[in-house]
């Protein structure tokens, strides 16, 4: 654990002072560690404990930045939703101030902003004293409704009161949040761009005294529509630093459909008339042309084979029984794996056919569940071995003796199947399993097994349900206790289907063991499935769950594209260049019987360039996995645009090894529009207040490296880094951060397809969320040009600013868990040369005392 030696008496003080906020206990081992403990960053905000999401309410007032931000005052988990409230004289050294707005029995606070009611329109102040107003989201709690309402502040944001009058705006829809207001000079009144959530639309209005709301416009759907729409912002910007030339930006954000899976940030450029807002861009697309491989238009699956009864008999025509409405097939006819519901499955196939172009476009919809190596397709017999439980019996009895429950999840013996109001359960074996759903989510309990000697080498079982790792707050999650500790454990996928998990016990033969079910969480997905516990001497593999396409090559799968859980086909691309002149397959599969378990899929041609799907046409504020809920501070000096997002995901965010505190923000952000090759682009780049952390400084020389990682002259957990590198002959090179034990964070350019890439799958901690670990991409061609990287390296993130020498730019955000020891920098080439030109690395001081 990092810790920074400090003098006594100022540790006291400072925690008298979180003590009067309560925000910490005063106790000698939390004042030992307060900001210090392991994976806190050093230059990034975060509350001193408990949970934080969306910053919110960003303005500048009187020398100082506000940022508040959505905060539970009571847990290190989302709930209890109130404003928490932090100040900062230069957006980098921040003080948290006591709870501005609490959550009460009514309702949450969900997001919104701050203006400063300079001509009183709303009577809360004078116009000596004019009122600081909040409009957030009321989300109700009786109803589920949500409203937007005001709060106000005449001592300058320190204490604030609830407008009288709430709701100011109400349209009787629980997806209708987070306002942005402003003061539009033109018209001389207020304005808001607020989400309505499911519709993937933000509406305006206008008010006179931000009490009445009148209605302008809507935006929307438009861009990536993968998830329901959130925390908008509007905001003028000069282009290319003329104040005669304004262009308007539409932040808009969504979960999930991130480009990089779950949550993501995207951005609108065009223009605003007080009422409308009209993006530069109007979404129309058309892919590059090929040869159309198949299309299903005949009418008939034609030479490709069927399976299974999922695709039925012929391509369907538009949507089959019980299926919503399906769009973005080309012609009248696609494959619809819907037949019979999510519980069927199959697969179709086409011949075997010669590549002869770069790629192969088509469109896909349905169910998001990619292909895993390793899985096996179809059934796979049960283990055989010594059967622990198989729930088959009315109560939990089994060859070792009886199972123990606790609390009311697991009722008094095995669930037969689906639970009332449950999605329907598929995967288990027999008639009986283990399924907490007893009494809803919101059941908690444990079940226990007999103690047992381990005297195989595996332990297979079937699980589904909630993801919610052992090591969570709430778990959902099977364990194996040996004395008396958890040496093993396993959690759902999210998703009522059961499959094969399994442990290796190769290290733990002849002890004494127990598993014990254990369903802590009382939210979404807070459910556990079990079934067919057995010791054996065979590794059990798990099932496909699949639900895409392939692209098979001598009957093995090299690529492989999944839906979003949309009923809407949206273009995608297999790279078939290394393939000419083989003989390859196409495969649609549906191997799920959960939610979303089918698959659309039409129009599959060959072509010389790859199809764009509709995310990857949008434009992204960041292109990490760890960057949401983007917003822009009001009345900044000199009219500067900052802006800063809740660095996490709502993927795994509950589930980060962070403690007492859980989430940080971005560091925040300088915003410009330049034009770029002909189009308007958004320029981001670190504050430049940074510079007033930087601490010793190392220039590291032009350094060549060829098929190696070369370790260079810098060490730091808490880093700013400028360079240059030439990719030259290398297939991919760039930077490795806090690397040792193993460890590594590799930030790179990868020449064979033209992208900027963060891999965190070696990070450090990775395990305590499936959908954590992997590598995110962004766009950047460099036209034989050097790519510059301005990189934000803490304790727990990275955040990587990548150009190329046309002034193109791409940004990405990564949350990573390294161990403490990992310091090290390297710079790597892999299949060829590479060259970092120079590097300038600085060190950074904490912001914490």
């Amino acid at each position: 654990m990092s810790r920074t030696t400090r003098p006594r008496r100022r540790l006291l003080a400072a925690l008298a002072v979180l003590s009067g906020l309560g925000l910490v206990a005063a106790s000698p081992a939390m004042a030992d560690t307060l900001y210090h403990e392991q994976y806190r960053p050093q230059f990034h905000f975060t509350p001193a404990q408990n949970w934080m999401n969306d910053p919110n309410g960003l303005i500048y007032y009187k020398g100082q930045y506000h940022l508040f931000f959505q905060y539970n005052p009571d847990g290190n988990t989302w709930g209890n939703m109130s404003w928490g409230h932090a100040v900062s004289t230069d957006l980098v050294h921040w003080k948290q101030l006591p709870v501005a707005i609490p959550q009460d029995d009514q309702e949450m606070i969900f997001s919104g902003s701050v203006v400063l009611d300079k001509n009183n329109t709303t009577g809360f102040g004078s116009r000596k004293n004019p009122p600081l107003v909040a409009i957030y989201t009321s989300a109700q709690k009786a109803t589920g409704k949500q409203e937007q309402a005001l709060a106000y502040s005449t001592d300058g944001g320190t204490t604030w009161k609830k407008y009288s009058g709430n709701p100011v705006l109400d349209i009787g829809s629980t997806n209708f949040r987070d306002p942005k207001v402003f003061w539009y000079a033109p018209t001389k009144s207020w304005l808001m761009a607020v989400a309505l959530a499911d519709q993937h639309k933000i509406s305006f209005y206008s008010s006179p005294d931000l009490e009445h709301w009148t209605h302008q416009s809507d935006f929307g759907p438009a861009g990536a529509t993968g998830g329901v729409w959130e925390c908008p912002d509007l905001f003028p910007l000069p282009v290319d630093g003329n104040p005669e030339k304004t262009k308007w930006v539409l932040a808009v954000n969504l979960n999930p459909g991130g480009i990089a899976g779950g949550s993501g940030a995207q951005y609108f450029v065009g223009d605003f008339d007080g009422k409308k807002f009209t993006s530069d861009d109007n979404g129309s697309y058309t892919p590059p042309s090929g040869t159309v491989v198949q299309d299903f238009e005949s009418g008939s699956f034609g030479d490709w084979t069927a399976t299974g009864n999922a695709f039925g008999s012929a391509p369907a025509t538009g949507p089959v029984d019980g299926q919503q409405t399906v769009t973005g097939f080309e012609g009248k006819d696609f494959a619809n794996s819907f037949h019979g519901g999510d519980a069927s499955t199959g697969t179709v196939t086409s011949p075997a056919f010669t590549v002869t172009s770069d790629y192969i476009n088509f469109k896909v919809g349905g169910g998001n569940h990619p292909y895993r190596s390793g899985d096996i397709l179809g059934d796979e017999p049960t283990p055989t071995g010594e059967t622990l439980a198989d729930f088959e019996g009315s109560t939990y009895t089994s060859p070792l003796g009886d199972w123990t429950a606790t609390g009311d999840a697991f009722g008094t013996g095995p669930a037969q199947g689906t639970l009332p109001n449950q999605q329907q359960v598929t995967g288990y074996l027999g008639s009986g399993l283990v399924n907490s759903f007893l009494n809803g989510d919101a059941s908690t309990g444990t079940l226990t097994s007999p103690a047992f000697t381990i005297d195989k080498k595996y332990l297979d079982f079937l699980i589904g349900g909630g993801n919610h790792a052992a090591s969570s707050d709430a778990p959902t999650a099977v364990e194996l206790i040996v004395d008396g500790k958890v040496v093993r454990s396993a959690t759902g996928p999210n998703s009522e289907a059961l499959n094969w998990s399994s442990w290796d016990l190769s290290d733990l033969q002849a002890k004494q063991a127990q598993i014990k079910v254990v369903d802590a969480n009382t939210g979404g997905w807070g459910h556990l499935n079990v079934d067919q516990v057995v010791l054996s001497d065979t590794q059990a593999q798990p099932r496909s769950d699949e639900t895409g396409v392939n692209l098979l090559v001598d009957g093995k799968i090299v690529q492989s594209a999944t839906g979003a859980d949309s009923e809407n086909l949206d273009w995608a691309s297999f790279n078939t260049a290394a393939y000419k002149g083989k003989k390859v397959q196409l495969q649609i599969v549906d191997a799920n019987t959960g939610g979303w378990g089918h698959v659309l899929a039409d129009q599959f041609t060959a072509a010389d360039k790859p199809a764009l799907s509709t995310t990857q046409r949008a434009r992204w504020l960041d292109y990490g996995a760890d960057f949401y809920a983007a917003n822009t501070w009001t009345d900044a000096p000199g009219s500067r645009r900052v802006m800063t997002a809740w660095m996490n995901n709502w993927n795994y965010g509950q589930a980060i090894p962070t403690s007492p505190w859980r989430s940080a923000d971005t560091f925040p952000r300088q915003l410009s529009l330049k034009t770029v090759n002909g189009r308007v682009q958004l320029i981001q780049q670190p504050v430049r207040e940074l510079a007033g952390l930087r601490g010793a400084g190392t220039r590291v020389p032009s350094t060549r490296s060829a098929n190696t990682t070369t370790p260079l002259a810098v060490h730091g957990s808490a880093l700013e880094l400028q360079a240059d590198l030439t990719p030259g002959s290398a297939d991919r090179s760039g930077l490795d951060v806090r690397t040792g034990a193993g460890q590594r964070t590799r930030i790179g350019y990868d020449t064979t397809t033209g992208e900027v890439y963060i891999d965190r799958t070696a990070s450090g901690a990775t395990d305590f969320d499936p959908t954590f670990g992997g590598v995110q991409r962004a766009p950047l061609a460099l036209h034989g040009g050097r790519l510059s990287l301005h990189v934000l390296v803490d304790a727990s993130s990275v955040e990587v600013y990548a150009q190329n020498t046309r002034g193109e730019q791409v940004t990405l955000t990564d949350q990573i868990f390294p161990d403490p020891s990992s310091t090290g920098i390297d710079t790597f080439a892999e299949d060829g040369t590479a060259t970092l030109n120079h590097m300038q690395a600085w060190q950074l001081k904490s912001i914490w005392p």
